[in-house]
């Protein structure tokens, strides 16, 4: 039976999260939404579409005969403007209408992709998200944003538009390695490190049912996790406030991500950048020193990164500077006055983050 999480916004239901553990009931919801018949677009990478591109296809035959799939490289790296051109090319050669639908099945890059083509194609066409990755099922498919890199800089290019439905599958999480379930889990660890320090401490003590993905905590995990974000987004859907405070860890993060050409996962380089945010909480005398090292040290059995080798602490604050986060040449920080206590602060300088670059960063003593 699936349950199911509302997003609202002006108090008015805007769409549904489903988290099931099947495609099965995506057909009737799909159906629901007024999509019998329409031609469906299913938009899926390289690594996801021998795995689950026919069962959801079979799933959709229940509702609309012209299926089609279009498959995209996988990778940060081809989150790009390129990539979109071509999936407008095939939508308007398939004749595609504003009544028709996409869906985006995949993880961040295949949901941010769909969900940025759907906002720009024939000004506005429906979207449904259905994320397999536990980055995608907890953070990036819910809220709306969607967006491309630009040149390798995150997400410069996109906008706010909202899907039509959230369709959860865990049991996809099966699938994934380690170190992509990892790299998800670092949003998880967020979102309590922001909002819920009871989400957060829970998170500890399944700490070993989290890492062996059973099914009742994992689920209880991706549920928990999504409602926090939904009372985020809710307050504030186009992040003119509260919204940025989802942003803990990612102004480092993200330079860090850049900086390493996408050879590391986000949710690594996300990881990183909390470790660093924290550190400036601590110096900042906002945190204790023990809050600090047991946020730092907590990564450590989730299989997430504390420190990184080969980064140029300066090479990555000057691409701070071309953040989408920066405000007037300003950049607008997320810090800690505690766990579950998030704010924005404007008044990180560069020797600050470069202190905080420079304890995250190993460097090897060959004395």
């Amino acid at each position: 039976m699936s349950e199911v999480l509302t997003i609202n916004y002006d108090k008015k239901p805007c769409y549904d999260i489903v988290f099931d553990t099947n495609f099965e009931s995506l057909s009737s919801y799909v159906s629901e939404l007024g999509f019998e018949g329409r031609k469906i677009l299913i938009v899926t990478d390289s690594n996801v579409k021998p795995l689950y591109a026919e069962e959801v296809s079979k799933v959709l035959c229940k509702v609309s005969d012209n299926l089609f799939t279009y498959e995209i490289p996988a990778g940060e790296e081809n989150k790009n403007l390129d990539q979109i051109y071509k999936i407008y090319a095939f939508l308007i050669e398939n004749h595609f209408d504003r009544h028709d639908l996409l869906i985006a099945l995949g993880g961040g890059v295949v949901g941010d992709m769909t969900g940025f083509t759907a906002s720009t194609y024939l000004r506005g066409i429906a979207y449904i998200q259905v994320p397999t990755t536990l980055l995608a099922q907890t953070d990036s498919s819910i809220g709306g944003k969607t967006g491309v890199d630009y040149n390798g800089y995150k997400n410069m290019v996109g906008a706010f538009y909202m899907p039509r439905l959230v369709y959860t599958n865990i049991s996809t999480l099966n699938t994934l390695s380690d170190r992509q379930f990892a790299s998800g889990f670092a949003e998880v660890m967020k979102h309590g490190l922001i909002k819920d320090q009871n989400f957060y401490s829970w998170l500890i003590e399944n700490m070993y049912e989290i890492s062996d993905k059973d099914p009742e905590v994992t689920m209880e995990m991706v549920k928990h996790s999504c409602e926090i974000k939904k009372a985020v987004v809710e307050k504030d859907p186009t992040e003119k406030g509260d919204r940025a405070l989802l942003n803990f860890g990612h102004t480092l993060g993200h330079a860090i991500e850049k900086s390493k050409e996408f050879k590391l996962y986000h949710g690594e380089c996300v990881a990183l950048g909390c470790v660093a945010a924290a550190f400036i909480s601590w110096k900042k005398e906002l945190i204790s020193m023990e809050e600090y090292y047991e946020i730092r040290d907590m990564f450590v059995p989730f299989n997430l990164p504390i420190s990184i080798e080969n980064v140029n602490a300066d090479e990555v604050i000057e691409l701070t500077k071309s953040d989408k986060k920066a405000d007037s040449n300003k950049i607008r920080f997320i810090l800690l006055k505690g766990i579950g206590k998030a704010f924005i602060s404007t008044d990180v300088s560069e020797d600050e983050m470069r202190k905080a670059l420079e304890e995250i960063i190993y460097i090897e003593n060959n004395d």
